[in-house]
């Protein structure tokens, strides 16, 4: 019963154009029996799905233990070709699988000589290069021929939405996504194969500002990649009898605008349908242009790396209320990013007008002050031609409630009916799962995960709402552990983190947002021309190696290496002293409650917080050189990594081994960044734990700070303690806000005051993922899913329990190798502690504070029994393999003190 029941090339099932010459091959494994290992595995790869007699490549029966990232070495691919993979394996008990079922994958054009389309734009004798109106190109052309396969190869300086015969291709929104313009720009790959057969078609497209050239940053600048809206599309159409005709765009290519007035980030849209281009008016050339043939280059092109963005989900309205100032306002029941779909029959002319807000003030009126300056208003304009189906094309908007002018003659069931809000972010598949016996936890977590999903709307961004939207490397370095227990983030991060290191500047400094859109207002406004920070900057380390770290990926973090080389070295000949960073701007704990008031700038110094995350930096680069084999940068990092903690140790911590600094976040960074040890680790710890008793178990740490928190606590012996923060519901706390009714994670720890007040409308998100870096603790210490080696090749399972505020918690990780389980739930004298460790995976199962003559294991598949369990001075462990496993803790005349606040 040795099955494979997932493959995957560069993390997709079916990847449809990629410019990867040596694309990697995926697998996992099912089997009936405990412990198993795969020992050799066999790859084919053939141009046909039904001839594998005679493959393009053929690894034959290779002896290999690995099962993710498998390099194709073939022969030579070719651009624009589909090739078909299919796997077998053999395990350790001599089992062999059968052939798995065939998958396939498909190149794009992989080389900027492969382009035969020109850029094409508005023709400014005809059009304003800055008009609002949306652009629309059209082309018509004949088929004559049964086609056997037709490909599109495009992308837009801008946002685009392509069409044949007025119906939209594809799914996908947003498209090319928004990377670093000027290095790398992506394309899409569209299969029309279907969609084509002899007779007369129209391809077109729409094509708006987005991210290339609209609003952006508070300040609302423009045209910051480039000033003309363009497009670029090649489509390939192969014919039964092996003759092919390409359609490019060029100069023959007819523009004009349409129903869509206006349509930004910010602002919103307005669609006029009255507008809307009839079939009988494509052949009528007086609405319609010429092209511009623009000079725009094409070596920064790159296949489609990052998942696409689409609608995933459909939220029905819970309620219709009016406000005390008269507001007729839906309440969708989550603060959703997305759009609102109208679907209702309106009169010619009429207007239907819709605002998007977070929250209602404490009088339950519409609030829009968080906003700032982005307007989050739809507009639509019926031309009366039967039944509406409309929602905005290349906007989206952060919200929950939605104020709703000039449908007034509706019954609120009727309104309720007629709108419904579509959810949108990048496709990622989800992978973790978390519950507990707490239902305001449950919530917590399901907040974190709305969180994630508002924010990764192609980029990382800090906020969905108001006029920001940017990709903050600070709040992306933070949340990536997390994020990459909730979803399979790593084609996202893939494609973020190489337009990181396009933008990092020569000196290896990392601008604050990526891609980056800040630096000549941010060097300006801090005076600091290097616009850069510790924490910030350090996502050009973390986000790569978090990456490798949970998918195994070596080749990202071999493309990234010399990156985060280049920061290290960067911070290394800043000021006289290079173990110390202790010159330039930074943001330190940034929006910590124990700022001076009206401060944003917690009160750990920001220098120590400089010079612990150099010191991460340092170590991560240390063991990336190591992963590569780069021995001799591991040396010289493992020697500027110790010079750096002597120096720590001698500027912020005292001679009887206490914090100069007495912040939770000055305690919290040098516990979990390993810069102390023995004695001193044991006394900054207990100072930590007694801050926070002192403080009536709150928390008052900001960015940098928050999410160590519990993670420095569970880990160094105060695990209660970390419970009690967890489950404290007075602010300031992870509940608060979940009692308040928050459906996403907040900016501010009181965005709604107790009194039902807001936060500075200057910058109050509830929507900003960054405090609910708290997911990573839950999952790794409270459910206990950690790994030990790349990938979660080797697990580490240890579920903290107490008796402390929960019954139970379990989670669920699908990992590279397969799923991985862990669920315990304490009763009256017993623990039971369920485990599933994927096929090829290993596991080390901890039971901390339990002795063996207390632990009953049973496996619940057969295979090899032996299971190695043995006593250490934390516990029980067992080594195991792959299967299922249950574990009964006798806790009768046992105490049960697990992780006592006091220790």
């Amino acid at each position: 019963m040795l099955k494979l029941r997932t493959l995957t090339c560069e993390y997709r099932d079916f990847l449809l154009g990629t410019d990867l010459s040596h694309p990697r091959f995926s697998w996992k494994i099912t089997s009936d029996k405990n412990n198993t290992m795969q020992e050799f595995y066999q790859i084919q790869v053939s141009l046909s799905e039904n001839r594998f007699e005679n493959p393009l490549w053929d690894t034959g029966k290779y002896k290999s233990n690995q099962s993710i990232h498998i390099l194709y070495i073939g022969p030579d691919l070719n651009p624009r070709t589909r090739y078909y993979y299919r796997v077998r394996v053999w395990d350790n008990y001599g089992c062999e699988s059968e052939w798995s079922n065939i998958h396939w994958f498909e190149t794009g054009l992989m080389s900027s000589d492969n382009w035969q389309a020109k850029w094409i734009t508005l023709d400014p004798n005809f059009f304003e290069l800055e008009s609002k109106p949306i652009s629309v190109f059209r082309k018509p052309f004949k088929i004559e021929k049964k086609v056997r396969s037709a490909r599109i190869y495009a992308t837009a300086a801008g946002l685009y939405d392509l069409y044949l015969n007025n119906d939209k291709i594809g799914d996908d929104l947003f498209a090319p996504g928004w990377s670093s313009y000027k290095h790398r720009h992506q394309y899409q790959t569209y299969d029309i194969t279907d969609k084509l057969f002899p007779g007369e078609f129209v391809i077109g497209a729409m094509v708006a500002d987005g991210w290339y050239k609209g609003e952006l940053t508070w300040l609302l600048k423009r045209n910051i990649y480039g000033k003309e809206r363009a497009l670029l599309l090649q489509l390939h159409i192969v014919f039964e009898d092996g003759t092919e005709e390409v359609v490019v765009t060029d100069s023959t290519w007819k523009t004009s605008t349409g129903p869509i007035l206006l349509s930004e980030f910010y602002a919103g849209e307005i669609y006029d349908a009255r507008l809307e281009i009839r079939d009988d008016l494509y052949e009528d050339d007086s609405i319609w242009k010429k092209t511009k043939i623009c000079d725009l280059p094409f070596n920064q092109l790159v296949a489609q790396e990052n998942w696409p963005t689409k609608v995933t989900e459909n939220i029905s309205p819970i309620a219709v209320m009016k406000t005390p100032k008269g507001e007729t306002v839906l309440d969708i029941g989550q603060n959703m990013v997305g759009r609102i779909r109208i679907n209702i029959n309106i009169p010619a002319g009429e207007k239907v007008v819709l605002y998007h807000a977070e929250v209602l003030d404490k009088e339950g009126n519409f609030y829009t002050g968080n906003l700032r300056q982005a307007k989050q208003k739809v507009e639509y304009i019926s031309n009366g031609n039967g039944p509406v189906s409309y929602a905005a094309n290349f906007s989206f908007q952060g919200f929950r409630y939605v104020k709703v002018e000039g449908l007034e003659g509706l019954t609120e069931q009727e309104l309720l009916d007629s709108l419904v809000g579509e959810v949108i972010h990048s496709d990622m598949p989800r992978t973790g799962y978390f519950e507990s016996s707490n239902e305001l936890v449950n919530k917590l977590y399901n907040n974190i995960l709305w969180g994630q999903r508002g924010n990764f709307v192609d980029v990382p961004t800090d906020c969905p709402q108001r006029d920001e939207r940017l990709g903050w490397t600070g709040d992306a370095q933070i949340f990536i552990r997390t994020a990459a227990y909730n979803y399979q983030v790593a084609p996202f991060f893939t494609k973020w983190v190489r337009d990181l290191k396009s933008d990092q500047t020569a000196n290896g400094t990392v601008p604050f947002v990526i891609p980056d859109a800040l630096e000549d207002y941010i060097s300006g406004m801090w005076g600091d021309n290097n616009y850069t920070s510790s924490a910030w900057g350090d996502a050009v380390t973390i986000c790569p190696w978090t990456i490798y770290r949970t998918f195994g990926d070596e080749r990202l973090l071999e493309e990234q290496y010399e990156s985060m080389k280049a920061w290290v070295d960067y911070i290394r000949a800043q000021g006289a002293n290079p173990y110390l960073w202790n010159t330039g701007f930074h943001f330190g704990d940034w929006l910590a409650l124990d700022a001076e008031e009206d401060s944003y700038f917690g009160a750990t110094p920001e220098h120590l917080v400089a010079t612990a995350y150099y010191a991460y930096s340092t170590q991560i680069v240390r063991d990336a050189a190591k992963v590569l084999n780069i021995m001799e940068d591991a040396r010289k990092y493992e020697q500027l990594l110790s010079g750096i903690i002597q120096e720590f140790k001698k500027t912020f911590i005292s001679t009887d081994g206490k914090m100069k600094a007495n912040t939770q976040t000055a305690h919290i960074l040098p516990l979990v960044f390993n810069l102390v040890d023995g004695k001193v680790r044991e006394q900054i710890a207990a100072d930590l734990n007694q801050l926070i008793i002192d403080n009536n178990y709150h928390l008052s740490t900001g960015f940098v700070g928050t999410p160590y928190l519990c993670i420095a606590l569970s880990e160094n012996g105060y695990h209660e303690t970390a419970l009690r923060l967890l489950l404290q519901e007075s602010y300031p706390s992870w509940l608060f806000s979940v009692l308040q009714g928050a459906t996403t994670i907040w900016e501010h720890w009181d965005g709604i005051k107790q009194d039902g007040s807001f936060w500075s409308d200057n910058m109050n998100s509830y929507n900003h993922y960054a405090y609910g870096a708290i997911g990573e603790w839950l999952y790794r210490y409270l459910a206990g899913i950690d790994l030990v080696e790349a990938g979660y090749r080797t697990i580490k399972i240890q579920p903290h329990i107490s008796t402390y505020g929960l019954s139970s918690a379990k989670a669920s990780l699908e990992s590279p190798y397969g799923t991985i389980l862990c669920s315990w739930e304490r009763k009256e004298e017993i623990i039971n502690i369920d485990v599933e460790i994927p096929v090829n995976s290993k596991a080390e199962i901890w039971l901390k504070d339990i002795s063996i003559e207390k632990v009953t294991v049973q496996t619940l598949t057969p295979g090899e029994e032996n299971i190695a369990v043995s006593n250490t001075t934390d516990g029980v462990v067992c080594l195991v393999g792959s299967g299922c496993y249950s574990f009964h803790v006798e806790t009768r005349n046992m105490p049960l003190n697990l992780q006592s606040a006091t220790k």
